[in-house]
């Protein structure tokens, strides 16, 4: 399966960005789909995952409470809506696919990876 992430960009602390991911090549609602993000510097991090139906999420910590996903399986593409942002979220924002009816959260469980966008929150 093939993944184009958008809607990254520059964004004051405080402020919103919704990103999307969409998908090409295989039937979407097979796989489970996760946001990861990678500051400089930094190991690639879980942010947060949807089951392949969108009826389980699981929330890093850290964006408990500022994050939402969903996915809509009959445009095959997965959303992050970012609110409340703060210069920590900064970095490059990953989606990945893994063809599983679980909810994984590790890096070495997703089998396909999009290219990235990136998101800069200015304090």
């Amino acid at each position: 399966v093939q993944l184009q992430a958008s809607g990254g960009g520059l964004v004051q602390a405080g402020g919103s960005l919704r990103l999307s991911c969409a998908a090409s090549g295989r039937t979407f609602s097979r796989y489970a789909m996760g946001w990861f993000r990678q500051a400089p510097g930094k190991e690639r991090e879980f942010v947060v995952v949807i089951n392949w139906s969108g009826g389980r999420t699981y929330y890093a910590d850290s964006v408990k409470g500022r994050f939402t996903t969903s996915r809509d399986n009959a445009k095959n593409t997965v959303y992050l809506q970012m609110n409340s942002l703060k210069s920590e979220d900064t970095a490059v924002y990953y989606c990945a696919a893994a063809e599983t009816f679980n909810a994984p959260i590790r890096v070495r469980e997703f089998d396909y990876w999009g290219q990235g966008t990136q998101v800069t929150v200015s304090s």
